[in-house]
C-alpha cells in the first residue's frame, strides 16, 4: 500500500466537517471527497470545502482506498458493509453499530476481508489520558461521571451507547480482568431510551467500576477516578488535565509535592502530589493519524472493530439490565 491514502467520508454533519477539514490537513491522507445524502448539506458543504460531493456511498467508495463512516449510528452497519464488500479499509465512528448483532457481523466480515477497521472511540487521545501512559494503573474501583446538557444529535441511541461507552471502553482498556456481574439503573425522560443511567461493573479480579452518565444535566462533566493500591489518579477529560496522588513509605529526598500524614498507630505515610506532563494533540486528528498508518504499515490500529464490539456488548448488557427493571403500567 502506498503513502498515500485515498479517502472519503460519508456524512458531512457536525462531526463530519471536523473529519473533512482535520482529513484535509494530514499529509497521508488524500480527500477525495464526501457523500452526505442532504443535497443541501452536500452543496454547502462542497463549497465551502472545495471538494467534490458525491451522489451516491458507491460511486465515492469505488474512488476511495479508505473510507470514513460519520453517519447516523442507525446507517453504520449499512454503510461500513458496503466499504467492506468492496475491501475498503474504514474508519467508523462510536458505537461501531446501532445494534449488537450488526456489531458481531461486522467483526466476521472485516475479518473475512483481511481490511483495517479503526472505531472512533476520541477519549482513547484526550490528553489527560495520554498523560498517564508511563503510569502503572491496575484499579481496584473506578468513579465515572460523564454528564452533558441535553443535545438532539446523539439521541438515535441510548445514553450508554452515546456517552458511557466511551467510559466502559477506556475501563475494559485498563481492567485486566473479565466482566463478572453488572447490575444498572436508567430513566427516559426526554427521549425513547435513557437519558440518564448508572451502572454498577464487577470483574473477577476484584476491580469494581461505577459508572454515571447523563445528557440532560444543568452543566458538563467528564471525570474518571481510579483507586488503586498505594494511588489515586484523577482524570478530568474536559479540562485534558490528570492529577496523581501517591502513598509512600518515606519522604522523597526533595520533598516536592509531598505533604506528611500520621496514622493511628503513630506511623507515617507521605503522599506525592504529581500533574502528569501532558502533550497538546487534537484527538480526532490523531485519531485519523494512527488510522492511516495502520493502514500504510500493515498493522492493526489501536482500536480495532473488536474493541469497538467488546464496548458494545457490555453497554449492551447495561441496557438490558436497566430494561429488565422497568415496570408496565
Amino acid at each position: 500500500m502506498k503513502d498515500k491514502v485515498r479517502i472519503g467520508v460519508l456524512g458531512a454533519g457536525h462531526l463530519g466537517k471536523i473529519h473533512i477539514r482535520l482529513l484535509k490537513e494530514i499529509e497521508g491522507y488524500e480527500l477525495v471527497g464526501f457523500h452526505d445524502p442532504d443535497a443541501e448539506v452536500a452543496a454547502r458543504v462542497a463549497g465551502e470545502f472545495g471538494i467534490p460531493a458525491y451522489s451516491s456511498e458507491e460511486e465515492l467508495m469505488n474512488l476511495c482506498d479508505a473510507v470514513d463512516i460519520v453517519t447516523p449510528t442507525t446507517t453504520h452497519y449499512d454503510c461500513a458493509v458496503l466499504a467492506i464488500k468492496k475491501f475498503k479499509h474504514i474508519f467508523i465512528e462510536k458505537p461501531l453499530a446501532y445494534a449488537i448483532t450488526e456489531a458481531s457481523t461486522l467483526v466476521k466480515l472485516i475479518d473475512e476481508a483481511r481490511v483495517k477497521c479503526m472505531v472512533g472511540h476520541v477519549e482513547r487521545f484526550n490528553p489527560a489520558l495520554l498523560s498517564l501512559n508511563k503510569k502503572t494503573i491496575k484499579p481496584l474501583f473506578i468513579e465515572v461521571h460523564r454528564l452533558a446538557q441535553f443535545n438532539p444529535r446523539g439521541t438515535d441511541v441510548s445514553v450508554i451507547h452515546d456517552l458511557m461507552i466511551h467510559d466502559i471502553d477506556i475501563i475494559l482498556s485498563l481492567v485486566k480482568g473479565n466482566v463478572k456481574k453488572v447490575s444498572a439503573s436508567g430513566v427516559a425522560i426526554v427521549s425513547k431510551t435513557p437519558d440518564i443511567a448508572n451502572a454498577r461493573i464487577e470483574f473477577d479480579n476484584g476491580c469494581v467500576a461505577n459508572l454515571t452518565a447523563s445528557r440532560i444535566s444543568v452543566k458538563n462533566m467528564r471525570k474518571m477516578r481510579i483507586f488503586q493500591p498505594g494511588a489515586y489518579i484523577s482524570m478530568d477529560f474536559l479540562k485534558q488535565k490528570s492529577e496523581v496522588f501517591k502513598i509512600d513509605d518515606a519522604p522523597t529526598p526533595d520533598g516536592t509535592n509531598q505533604f506528611e500524614i500520621e496514622l493511628g498507630d503513630h506511623t507515617k505515610k507521605y503522599i506525592t502530589y504529581d500533574v502528569p506532563e501532558k502533550k497538546e494533540v487534537n484527538a480526532i486528528k490523531m485519531e485519523l493519524e494512527l488510522f492511516h498508518k495502520s493502514i500504510v504499515t500493515n498493522k492493526q490500529p489501536p482500536v480495532t472493530a473488536h474493541d469497538g464490539y467488546l464496548a458494545m456488548e457490555l453497554g449492551q448488557r447495561i441496557i438490558d439490565k436497566i430494561n429488565s427493571q422497568l415496570v408496565v403500567h
